[in-house]
């Protein structure tokens, strides 16, 4: 438990620093940008701040030096320049390292850290600059009277025992002082008598009063680490939309009972008197004087807010943090549910009973709709992993001394956290050989007849149950000269054999093949794109190349919403059962003796005038005894090729649990994982993109 708050602080370092970055990168773009300066002087500060209160102090003493510096660029004293830009990379870089060092990382270059400071220092005026941001240093600064300010009622309860996590609650008063007008009242009723009292508890509570432009998000944030060792409420108690011309407030009656420190018939018995409430009140002994301060505070406060006619906000929208595994604690429990959902289903329509099935459907609609609330708490922008590689392509391209743009579209389509993960290997592998091999030299494009600068087009889209990834280059296209020559050389293919385009371009997903002429620090070595198509079949995914000579290149990834669970058809061979996922299968159609027999030994089947070649499972997975007379095709499509795989019968559609392989298993070709059916059995899935490469290895239907 009192490794919480640092692991929470660096979670939060992490998401800053991602944050960071991509201000800088817009930045960059468009430096006269107030409000990404203002973005990139918070997310310094808040890293500063909470890197001092949970004693990384190397971190918050970097940060001061470049906090210091984009204070001066927020109030017009210092331009932002390419230097700046170029130097707060590297800086955030290094902050990085620093973070990974704590967590048991390698050790950060302390010297680097020495020199980055130095660096920072040097960009300062050399006098002090006598502006007002000199002498109102800790002061907020002042909302525009445009600025939509509310007011927050704020109880701060810290437990007793906070000390002992690192924290000192003033700190966080005096946060909250930064956030706008503030009055801080303390209760000091708890507060025990010096002989039993024990210096290192905190018996103190705060009632706060705050005015500010600020969301409640921003409120909350300031107790982010300490929510777990405090009691705290925060009550929205006056808007810009209660103000009118009256500035009048509650009474002090009021305000009291809605904090909770009096009763309605305590303070009906004392307003039978006739002295003023709150000394009628403090008389009975109802509430203590404090408190009576406290919720007079709030009233003037309110009042003189109110006569100001600030503009209303909108109500923020609330959040909670969940650690990960136990999201995918909960996603297998799910997947748990649909397995016994899919065996109640299949019990009560064996028995008969029309009871038990109601009972069933319900529970199978239930299940429904909680896996898919599940699965959607699972989702991620997939913006989240392209804002990574604008800093990608901005440093590769000035290292090779090109110009290159990334544009991205569909930042907001959503995928599974766990591929969206395993995802960004392949992702940056392909990013980099568009801008090594693809992008041509300013020069080189200035003498094709193209602008000087290239461009790299990131997009995503919905498909169905799938996601499709485009990386579209407009560089020099692949040479289908040197692809066949090398392809000849490295024996992949022979002199006389005549390919497609789609499966020329297919072969430099081999391992070991490149066509570069020189290695580089980048690329050369032909190490990368075979990694990147496992990574993506390993994901039940496809990727495919199109290009045109002099026009560039496109690359497209296709992969599922989720690992999880998935629709899928399951299928019969024999007494085993085996699962097609959905999302590839076209159709089905009948296949019989006759028709076997027509084809003369040839694995074809022809289908609305087009020959289609099948994988017969039975004879690939080596299953005795004899297919009925009647069989089944299921078609796929995979990467633009139809292939047909022969099954004993199709059962239907299913809702799949994927289960990982044993160890034993995992060689195995021709499978991805298994399911549970609801009557107990296990379905095996298969591997269909790696089915298609073993059936042409071995010639089956060629």
């Amino acid at each position: 438990m009192q490794n919480q708050p640092y692991e929470a602080f660096r979670e939060e370092a992490y998401e800053l620093l991602a944050l960071l970055e991509n201000s800088l990168m817009e930045l960059e773009d468009s430096p006269d940008n107030m409000d990404i300066v203002g973005a990139v002087f918070r997310a310094m500060h808040t890293i500063k701040g909470s890197g001092a209160m949970f004693g990384f102090d190397d971190i918050s003493a970097f940060t001061h030096e470049i906090e210091t510096v984009f204070d001066l660029v927020r109030n017009g004293a210092l331009p932002v320049t390419g230097e700046l830009i170029n130097l707060s990379l590297i800086a955030r870089d290094q902050i990085k390292a620093m973070l990974d060092a704590s967590c048991g990382g390698q050790p950060y270059d302390e010297e680097k850290t020495i020199a980055l400071k130095t660096a920072f220092r040097r960009m300062l005026p050399a006098a002090p600059v006598e502006t007002p941001v000199a002498t109102a240093a800790n002061e907020p600064p002042p909302a525009p009277e445009s600025a939509s300010r509310r007011t927050y009622r704020i109880r701060f309860r810290p437990h007793e025992n906070i000390f002992l996590s690192g924290t000192n609650p003033l700190c966080l008063l005096n946060e909250l002082r930064d956030l706008g007008k503030c009055r801080v009242v303390a209760q000091l009723d708890d507060i025990p008598p010096l002989d039993v009292l024990d210096p290192e508890k905190v018996y103190t509570f705060w009632d706060v009063i705050l005015t500010t432009a600020k969301d409640l998000d921003d409120i909350k944030d300031v107790f982010i680490f300490v929510e777990d060792d405090c009691e705290l409420r925060i009550d929205l108690i006056d808007d810009a939309e209660l103000l009118a011309s009256d500035s009048s407030y509650k009474k002090l009656g009021d305000i009291l009972i809605e904090r909770g420190d009096l009763t309605s018939e305590a303070l009906q018995e004392v307003l039978k008197q006739q002295k003023r409430i709150g000394q009628m009140l403090v008389e009975a002994k109802a509430v203590s004087p404090s408190k009576v301060a406290a919720a007079l505070a709030e009233q003037e406060h309110v009042k003189t807010v109110r006569q100001q006619k600030p503009q209303p906000a909108p109500e923020p929208a609330s959040s909670i943090r969940v650690p990960a595994d136990r999201l995918d604690r909960l996603v297998d429990l799910v997947g748990e549910m649909v397995t016994i959902q899919s065996r109640l289903s299949q019990t009560a329509i064996g028995r008969e009973d029309a009871e038990l099935i109601s009972i069933a459907e319900e529970v199978e609609r239930l299940t429904a709709e909680l896996r898919d609330n599940t699965l959607n708490i699972r989702m991620l922008p997939i913006g989240t992993t392209f804002s990574k590689f604008k800093r990608l392509v901005r440093d590769l391209s000035q290292d090779l001394g090109k110009e290159i743009e990334l544009t991205t579209a569909g930042a907001e389509t959503e995928l599974d956290k766990t591929v969206i993960e395993k995802l960004n290997d392949p992702l940056v592998h392909i990013i980099r050989n568009s801008i090594d091999h693809g992008i041509e030299t300013p020069e080189q494009r200035e003498q094709s007849g193209k602008k000087r600068q290239g461009t790299i087009h990131l997009a995503a889209i919905h498909s169905g149950a799938s996601v499709i990834i485009e990386i579209i280059d407009d560089g020099a296209g692949l040479n289908e000269d040197a692809i066949r020559r090398k392809a000849i050389e490295k024996g992949l293919i022979g002199e006389l054999d005549q390919l497609s385009r789609q499966d020329l371009f297919q072969l430099i997903f081999a391992a070991g093949f490149s066509t570069a002429r020189k290695v580089t620090g980048i690329s050369g070595r032909g190490v990368g794109m075979d990694v990147v198509k496992r990574a993506i079949e390993s994901l039940r995914g496809a990727i495919e190349i199109d290009s045109e000579p002099g026009q560039g290149t496109t690359i497209r990834v296709r992969i599922p919403l989720t690992l999880a669970i998935i629709n899928s058809l399951l299928v019969a061979i024999g007494s085993d059962f085996f699962v097609i996922p959905l999302s590839i299968v076209e159709e089905c159609i009948e296949l019989t003796r006759a028709v076997v027999a027509a084809s003369h030994g040839r694995n074809l089947v022809r289908v609305r005038d087009q020959l289609v070649p099948y994988v017969n499972l039975r004879q690939e997975f080596a299953i005795d005894g004899e297919p009925p007379a009647i069989e089944q095709v299921v078609i796929t499509a995979v990467n633009g090729q139809r292939v047909g795989f022969v099954v004993d019968r199709v059962i239907g559609e299913h809702q799949t649990v994927i289960k990982t392989l044993g160890r034993m298993y995992r060689d195995v070709q021709g499978l991805s994982g298994a399911t549970i059916l609801g009557s107990g059995k296990v379905a095996l899935i298969l591997d269909i993109p790696q089915l298609i490469q073993r059936a042409e290895k071995n010639e089956l239907h060629y």
